[in-house]
Parts: structure tokens; sequence; C-alpha cells
């Protein structure tokens, strides 16, 4: 419930200070919000794990629309793409770094025993709840192919 009202006062000033960025960016988080509030089985709340999920999908909704839109040569369109990912991403815990996402790969490898790219699945199923929200996954998935590559 405080990212909605994080989201709600941000809302706000963005209006206030009449900033079109930042006002599409904040008008999609609370439109997710509300369609997960009112969703069968929601009963009106969302949990914290809910709502880095959401955040998460809304996040690789836009980067997916900004490669077609780059493919496409639609720079205008990319832009404001671009724009709303960065908004979003604001009110994401902060990813691990290249180094800490390898390290915490590499004790998850460790603990599952796993040796070869055979293993993939296992260490995935480990690593995507260890690091959730913490690392995206097709940078997990490219991680744990190479570690397990060695």
């Amino acid at each position: 419930m405080a990212l909605e009202q994080n989201i709600n006062e941000q809302l706000k000033q963005a209006m206030l200070a009449k900033d079109e960025k930042k006002l599409r960016g904040l008008r999609a988080i609370k439109a997710a919000i509300i369609i997960a509030k009112t969703a069968e089985g929601a009963g009106g709340q969302i949990s914290a794990d809910e709502e880095i999920k959401m955040l998460q999908k809304l996040v690789k909704q836009r980067k997916d629309s900004l490669e077609i839109f780059q493919q496409q040569n639609r720079a205008d369109l990319a832009q404001k793409e671009q724009e709303e990912i960065e908004v979003i991403e604001a009110f994401l815990p902060k990813q691990m770094s290249e180094e800490e996402l390898k390290e915490a790969l590499t004790k998850i490898i460790a603990d599952t025993g796993a040796s070869s790219p055979a293993d993939m699945g296992k260490v995935m199923g480990a690593a995507t709840k260890q690091l959730a929200g913490k690392a995206d996954g097709k940078t997990i998935s490219a991680m744990v192919k190479a570690l397990l590559a060695k």
C-alpha cells in the first residue's frame, strides 16, 4: 500500500510541475496497481512482492517496445518508452551489479551441486527465487549459462 500512496503523491507533484514525462510513467504504474487490486482474488490488496513483480513486468513491457521501436527507426516512440522505463525503475529495488550477481550465482550453483549446462533449470529455479527484484531474468539466465559452461 505504501507504493500506491507514494505514486499518488508523486502524481500530484508531477501534475503541478507539468512534468509530462513523469506523469506518463506514474499513470502507468497507478493503472497497473488498480488492475492488480481489482483482479479476482486480490481482495483489494497487493503485497510488496506483487508490487515488485508488477513494476518489473511494466519495465519489461517497455523494454520490449523500446527494442521494437528502435528496430523500426521510431526514435520519437523509443524516447517515450525510455522515459517511462526510467520513471518506473525508480520504484524498483536497486539492481545487483554484475560482480554481485556473479558472486550470488556462484554460491547458488555450489549449493545446488550443479556442474553442467544440463543443471541450468535447477539453478534458475533457486536463482529466480533468491534474486527476485534484484536482477533481470535475462541477465541471470545469461550469467548462469556462462558459469555452467566453464
